[in-house]
């Protein structure tokens, strides 16, 4: 980056801007929903139409709260993940506005990244 001298302030054109759109919007909640299997996942749906979304270990959770998770400032998304003995776990929330395919994103890489635990 140079800074040029003889003209000071900030000036641009909208070509250097580089204006981009940007995926905005909720989207369709059930491009998240529809990744998880009867197999390895219990989903629950409240008297409030939300989603719950549970592990069968019990240590995985996904919540997706329409109207915003009751006591928030308007989470639409509520992803936990129930560390072990020796790893903390961690949690992630996303608006209400998210993008139904940001979320989704999120969880492919979460559900790729996870294995089965194997007993001897």
């Amino acid at each position: 980056m140079t800074v040029d001298a003889e003209r000071p302030g900030f000036s641009t054109t909208v070509a250097a801007l580089r204006l981009r759109t940007w995926l905005l919007g909720p989207g369709q909640p059930m491009d998240v929903v529809d990744l998880f299997t009867d197999a390895d996942f219990k989903v629950v749906v409240d008297d409030r139409a939300d989603v719950h979304i549970a592990s069968k270990d019990g240590r995985f959770y996904l919540g997706w709260f329409p109207d915003g998770r009751p006591g928030t400032g308007g989470e639409g998304w509520k992803l936990a993940i129930t560390g072990t003995a020796d790893v903390p776990g961690y949690s992630v929330c996303f608006d209400k506005e998210t993008p139904a395919d940001v979320v989704a994103a999120a969880i492919t890489r979460i559900l790729a990244t996870s294995s089965p635990v194997v007993l001897a």
